[in-house]
């Protein structure tokens, strides 16, 4: 479902080349998720914003549904509204709107008719367990009711792929169970995969599969550096960080 083929990366801080990331290869299949580890500056955050076509300044090869992905800056853009949701840490909810006018705008922008995003977004937010407070606004919600908010914003479109960069750092551990079985139990209904950046156990023990990067190269890439064909390990790889 999504693939990539030796993706690299590079950036320079003053007279310093930084390599986020050095030949990077791996599969995730369709409805699956992949808990994505390693150390900070391992290149985690850099696979994410080119998996979720937020960076196009990358070499190699990246395919979305056995389609790769383009390179004209529009069709990126299309493909990045249709197919990709996002979790953010911090979940970066629109603060002058309601839980619902948050969930509903991705929709907006998809030019879906009023009644399909009313019952698309009713039906999210009763799924996230909300349905009483939708029309509060982020600042009158609690930590793990905005995370939920932000949960359902990303799957209300039912994308093919969602990208998540620590959905648990900031949640209690009763609420980070209840968000990532949220997470799972919604996404498959919906068939989305998942792939997200986490150092937290609680995420990695319920993932269908853990990838470890360091140094800008997968677990794998480092035992054998000339494998052309790593694929994301099993869910027992251990995590570094």
């Amino acid at each position: 479902m999504l693939r990539f083929d030796h993706l690299c990366k590079s950036y320079r801080t003053g007279p310093t080349e930084v390599h986020a990331l050095r030949g990077v290869s791996g599969s995730i299949p369709a409805g699956a998720s992949v808990a994505l580890c390693g150390p900070s500056g391992s290149g985690k955050t850099t696979l994410l914003n080119i998996c979720g076509l937020l960076d196009p300044s990358y070499t190699g090869e990246l395919y979305l549904n056995d389609r790769k992905v383009p390179t004209d800056a529009r069709a990126r853009t299309r493909m990045r509204r249709d197919r990709i949701g996002f979790i953010f840490q911090c979940y970066n909810l629109i603060p002058v709107m309601t839980a619902f006018e948050n969930v509903e705008y991705p929709l907006l922008m998809l030019g879906l008719s009023k009644a399909e995003r009313y019952k698309r977004v009713a039906e999210m937010i009763d799924g996230v367990g909300l349905a009483k407070h939708a029309c509060l606004r982020p600042d009158q919600l609690s930590g793990g009711q905005q995370q939920r908010v932000a949960i359902a914003r990303a799957l209300v479109k039912q994308p093919k792929l969602v990208i998540a960069d620590e959905p648990t750092a900031n949640l209690d551990t009763a609420t980070a169970h209840q968000v990532i079985d949220l997470m799972r139990d919604l996404g498959r209904e919906v068939g989305s995969t998942f792939l997200i950046a986490t150092h937290d156990p609680r995420m990695t023990g319920r993932c269908d599969r853990v990838c470890t990067l360091h140094d800008g190269l997968l677990a794998e890439d480092q035992d054998a550096l000339e494998n052309e064909s790593t694929v994301c390990g099993p869910k027992e790889a251990v995590c570094a960080g």
